[in-house]
């Protein structure tokens, strides 16, 4: 058997999508399982055991009609028993019907049902903690499995060299193993989800201020340094004194072994919080006023895993207003959520932390360095 599965965009999705391929292994250990993603998303889905082969798009490339046509008779050609499309846009909706597998699933839209053998229509309340991402991309898998159980959380896997890398590149910048580290998303994807520079600025001295002996590096490119550098300039001297702008990721997988040594990663919601909790750390995340948070509030449990939204604050600015409103609306309506409004909600989470392996001032504990 030979099962494709389909799905484009970004980081989050894709390595969200993820766990249909681990799932199938386990229900089709001999069938053959490919992956079709964009390009610059293979690093968070890279030696991921359950996929056999993948098939990478360059989204700046491979559009338009004639693309998709060309790749489309390549697929065809491929023999697929099963093609699942996650992404369900018009390209993949196209590339499902053109590989002519004899059972095409996807998410239920009035212009493209007809293109499947099978379509679903998305939730819109999460029913488990797995969040609602995870939810509707398992709900995909029901004409396949007799019974559809839970879906797992995402993952990541890093090789032994990957972590003897970054744990080296640690040691050499004098970031200390043996104390807790966090890693601050500070930038989002673009500037509609990215929560204001002062603001960030106060979650990193609440955080000083919370835990001591912390060390707080910031996720971000070499070419976001000066937005970077914004953002530590506006924090307080004692946080500044803890930050270590100094020390990044030049690629997605450097990102992904230094996340690999911090004890939690904070900040904007979007890729590199999915990753965190793909590596198995713990996550706050502040979520655009425009992005619903239940469709990524994957394995939340208010303690491990916590996430700030607008609307839990003020729900009457959400009452009958479009989704395209709140975006073009949303650095606006970010302003509204002040660390104020959270502040108890999140010094909670890093003392929650500290319980486990986090030195707090005025207590003994100390952490426990990776194994």
């Amino acid at each position: 058997m030979k099962i494709l599965v389909i799905q484009q965009k970004m980081i989050g999705d894709v390595l969200t999508c993820s766990v249909l391929l681990e799932i199938l292994r386990q229900n089709f250990p001999q069938a053959q399982l490919d992956y079709l993603i964009n390009n610059n998303t293979y690093a968070v889905v890279k030696n991921n055991p359950f996929i056999d082969n993948f098939i990478l798009l360059n989204p700046e490339k491979d559009k338009g009609f004639v693309s998709i046509r060309k790749l489309g008779k390549k697929l065809e050609q491929e023999n697929y028993d099963i093609v699942i499309d996650a992404y369900s846009k018009i390209s993949s909706n196209l590339l499902s019907y053109y590989s002519k597998a004899k059972t095409r699933i996807s998410f239920q839209k009035w212009y493209s049902d007809f293109l499947y053998t099978h379509t679903y229509p998305r939730q819109h309340t999460a029913k488990t903690i797995a969040g609602l991402a995870i939810e509707n991309r398992m709900s995909l898998l029901n004409p396949l499995l007799k019974k559809n159980k839970l879906g797992v959380p995402p993952r990541i896997y890093l090789t032994q060299e990957e972590i003897d890398k970054a744990k080296s590149y640690l040691q050499k910048n004098n970031l200390l193993l043996t104390q807790p580290i966090f890693m601050i998303s500070v930038l989002g994807s673009s500037p509609k989800k990215t929560y204001p520079q002062e603001y960030m600025a106060n979650l990193n001295n609440i955080l000083v201020d919370t835990l001591d002996n912390v060390q707080i590096l910031f996720n971000y490119m070499p070419h976001q340094f000066e937005q970077a550098q914004a953002i530590y300039q506006s924090c307080s001297p004692s946080a500044q004194s803890k930050i270590r702008l100094d020390i990044y990721g030049n690629t997605l997988r450097d990102f992904m072994a230094i996340t690999w040594f911090c004890d939690a990663i904070i900040g904007n919601e979007g890729g590199a919080i999915n990753i965190g909790k793909a590596l198995g750390k713990k996550t706050f995340s502040i979520f655009s006023p425009w992005i619903e948070q239940e469709n990524w509030s994957i394995f939340e449990d208010g303690i491990n895993n916590d996430s700030v939204h607008l609307k839990d604050y003020f729900p009457e600015l959400y009452k009958n207003i479009l989704e395209k409103k709140l975006k073009k609306k949303s650095i606006q309506l970010y302003k509204r959520l002040e660390p104020s409004l959270f502040k108890e909600k999140y010094r909670r989470f890093l003392l929650n932390i500290q319980k486990k392996n986090i030195d707090i001032k005025g207590s003994n504990f100390t952490s426990i360095p990776p194994s």
